[in-house]
């Protein structure tokens, strides 16, 4: 491996791991008081819980295509969010939140993983990339958890003192 396939694999950790533009995931749902999981926003049609299943289910969806030859295509929205009147309990709240750190490490060990050549293209796309999928999640995730981080911020779930 070159340095420069080095450094690319290590940046990609980083971003999909900890992020230079976005709060890290854990720190984002640290503290989250159960008693909101529930909750929307103003003017919003989705939960905390709906938003965090939804980054679970589309990266969950992204790693099965990026590690499965005989991959199938998922039903856009319906098999990508909770329905609308799903209602989470607190198991699976902590569901969600392990599965989605389950996942992402799984990812980060098939970018780590030397035998997997992050650029070669999967025959069972359309001209998709390993290094191309985990920047579509850290995208996809990044933005998601800015929005969380906003709906906290307006439906006051922060812990007293957050910064």
């Amino acid at each position: 491996m070159n340095d420069f396939e080095k450094h690319t694999r290590e940046e990609l950790v980083y971003h999909l791991t900890i992020g230079h533009a976005h709060m890290k995931f854990e720190d984002v749902v640290a503290d989250f008081p159960e008693d909101h999981i529930n909750d929307m926003f103003t003017n919003g049609d989705y939960t905390f819980w709906h938003l965090l299943e939804h980054m679970r289910r589309t990266q969950a969806d992204i790693l099965n295509f990026s590690t499965n030859p005989n991959y199938e295509e998922l039903s856009w929205p319906d098999d990508y969010w909770p329905k609308k009147d799903a209602k989470a309990t607190k198991e699976d709240w902590d569901k969600t939140i392990k599965d989605f750190l389950k996942d992402r490490e799984k990812l980060q060990k098939l970018i780590e993983d030397p035998n997997n050549d992050i650029y070669e293209v999967f025959p069972w796309g359309d001209g998709q990339t390993l290094a191309r999928e985990v920047s579509v999640v850290t995208d996809h995730n990044s933005y998601h958890l800015g929005e969380f981080s906003i709906m906290r911020q307006t439906l006051n779930t922060w812990p007293v003192g957050h910064r």
